[in-house]
């Protein structure tokens, strides 16, 4: 499963229908929770989330509003007995304020932290990129490889099936049968979340290509001198990241109180500049699922995959 959950929305100020930040995103078998602020984990009750599903915490910064459920989350992970290693992701800079926040929690959990000083990965399919915030910043970025699909009909042409499947697969050739003379392309799929940044080349690099951004809509265009003063994108200038980038979905969060509790109007000024990417305004407890995968181009012998695939239900 790869999906997105929503836990918080809110900026700096929550409001009575929007609590501070938090996403868990379900990536096949681990569970990444994002900026977990104020009231995550009273969230994740609400939501139907399970303390055991996280495997890796992200802080972009330790600003309080995307820090601050840290202890409470990990608490409730202590709580229900949770017996896997948790990665704990962060600013070295942050240091400080990470160790006092994991100190508060209550102890009975493998945690390992992991802070990073630089752009780079940092654990497998999981890189870091430095924004442009007030205090150290780094937004994260998570990547599948690509890989191949196999085609039914190709595999019996060629008399490939049972273990030997497998084996091809792993091996690249069998008996005489080459990978990718029964596959075609399958593109990998990519998540990034860009939090708390002025417009940057670290936020472009973390945006390129992927099929689901989170950006943050602090501000709306007509405040862009806030937006400049205090490091925060606009809702304008999250479109304008999402297609220069050639994002696929942009959900924009991280919204001021300062504009209530709808978010439409934001989502329209991020609309006006996102190019063909389909925007969606987060809401609290909303779950967003990953696009479908990207269609692979023509294969070798000049038939389109996409039409074959039409005759095995589709690309997985």
């Amino acid at each position: 499963m790869r999906q997105l959950v929503i836990l918080g929305t809110a900026s700096q100020v929550p409001t009575r229908t929007r609590n501070h930040n938090g996403y868990l995103l379900r990536w096949d078998g681990e569970g990444f929770l994002f900026d977990p602020g104020e009231g995550t984990q009273r969230q994740m009750i609400h939501a139907g989330v399970s303390a055991n599903q996280i495997t890796r915490i992200c802080l972009t910064h330790v600003h309080g509003d995307h820090c601050f459920g840290l202890p409470g989350v990990l608490s409730r992970m202590a709580l229900d007995g949770v017996a896997h290693p948790v990665h704990l992701h962060y600013p070295a800079s942050g240091e400080d304020t990470v160790r006092s926040l994991v100190s508060v929690s209550s102890p009975g959990i493998d945690l390992r932290l992991h802070p990073h000083g630089a752009g780079g990965t940092v654990a497998e399919g999981l890189d870091v990129r430095p924004l442009k915030h007030r205090i150290e910043t780094y937004g994260y970025r998570l990547a599948e490889p690509d890989g191949r699909t196999l085609l039914a009909e190709r595999l019996a042409a060629a008399g490939v099936s049972g273990p030997d499947v497998g084996r091809l697969q792993r091996e690249g050739t069998l008996a005489g049968v080459r990978l990718e003379d029964v596959s075609v392309p399958r593109p990998g799929q990519s998540f990034a979340f860009v939090m708390d940044t002025a417009p940057c080349a670290g936020a472009e690099e973390l945006a390129d290509g992927v099929d689901l951004l989170v950006a943050e809509s602090t501000f709306s265009n007509d405040d862009a001198g806030l937006a400049r003063q205090y490091r925060h994108l606009t809702a304008g200038q999250a479109g304008e990241l999402a297609a220069g980038a050639g994002v696929r979905t942009l959900v924009l969060t991280h919204f001021s109180s300062r504009y209530g509790d709808d978010a439409g109007a934001l989502a329209l000024e991020a609309t006006g500049r996102a190019g063909g990417a389909t925007v969606v305004a987060a809401a609290d407890l909303q779950r967003i699922e990953f696009p479908r995968r990207r269609r692979w181009p023509e294969d070798a012998a000049g038939q389109t995959a996409s039409g074959q695939a039409a005759n095995y239900g589709g690309y997985l």
